[in-house]
């Protein structure tokens, strides 16, 4: 059969028993008994499924709210913890404070990703020549990964200055962002070494083809590909490190929960703890939600083939 007789015949099939062309506008599309059972059964289960969720969240919330307020310490928990007399006193110091704790976030943030790069890459070094590196770098991994964040705050806020070290600062927020920064950059190292491994040694076997060294291929090839694929675990790092930001007021350092602390301390009522945690939950769930849209707009994207 000849291309021509091909389409002649597919055309006498789409055309009408009279042989003319079928005018477009009667050729709707008209779906099946079957499947409007089909679709109107799934719509009805979908009412069905909300509606339960709806009724169950709202017995849930029922319940907790009466085994709650019905607890014999409730009256006196109220006036301890939500106190909105309190929280109106306490929200504008918090405030205050949560600036420092934004500041932390960003300067910690981009000293812990250059950092936990180079150690990463410092990890994956081939040769002989560069096994001390490896060596540290596998060290210093271990070591600040299983060392407590809060250990190790306290180990260089008031370690450091029993030195007494000339030029060596005194700084609490400085001593704690550093503290910060030893203990998430060997997470972060970990994050970006199981990115750079995850790239198929054909691409760096690839470039090297082309004409480029190992630094080029791992700068223009690997890396590029490895960032791209660690980006939601990363953006997860930096939300624990929102959090944990607070930390730097056992130091001293007036950040959110150290405002807090003192007017908490001032009155005996903790309700500016419970402002301060808001506040910072406040900050997480955004992070969070554009975390899950990042990670969801990959994983379609790399379905499409649109990602390496």
């Amino acid at each position: 059969m000849t291309y021509g007789e091909g389409v002649s015949k597919l055309r006498t099939a789409r055309d009408g028993a009279d042989g003319g062309p079928v005018d477009r506008a009667d050729d709707g599309y008209v779906p099946s008994k079957r499947r409007i059972e089909r679709e109107r059964f799934r719509r009805a289960r979908t009412r069905r499924a909300t509606t339960v969720a709806a009724l169950s969240t709202l017995v849930t919330a029922a319940v907790l709210y009466l085994v709650i307020t019905r607890s014999p310490g409730w009256p006196r928990t109220r006036e301890t913890f939500f106190s909105a007399e309190y929280a109106a006193k306490a929200l504008p110091k918090v405030l205050e404070g949560l600036l420092l704790n934004l500041r932390l976030l960003v300067v910690c943030g981009a000293a812990v990703l250059v950092l936990g790069l180079l150690l990463a890459v410092a990890r994956t070094l081939r040769g002989p020549v560069f096994f001390p590196l490896r060596a540290l770098a596998a060290a210093y991994t271990d070591f600040f990964r299983g060392l407590p964040l809060i250990i190790c705050l306290l180990m260089v806020v008031f370690g450091v200055p029993a030195l007494r070290l000339q030029g060596v600062t005194t700084d609490p927020v400085l001593l704690g962002g550093s503290a910060l920064v030893l203990t998430y950059s060997a997470y972060v190292a970990e994050v970006f070494r199981a990115g750079i491994e995850s790239v198929h040694p054909s691409q760096r076997a690839a470039a090297r083809s082309l004409g480029l060294s190992s630094g080029q291929a791992l700068r223009f090839v690997v890396l590029p590909q490895a960032v791209r694929r660690v980006v939601p675990p990363l953006l997860n790092d930096l939300v624990s490190l929102q959090k944990d930001t607070g930390l730097v007021s056992i130091a001293g350092a007036v950040d959110a929960v150290y405002a807090a602390q003192i007017i908490a301390g001032r009155d005996f009522n903790f309700t500016p703890y419970v402002v301060a945690g808001l506040v910072f939950v406040a900050l997480t769930i955004p992070m969070t939600r554009g975390t899950d849209w990042i990670t969801a707009r990959m994983d379609r994207r790399r379905a499409q083939g649109g990602l390496v």
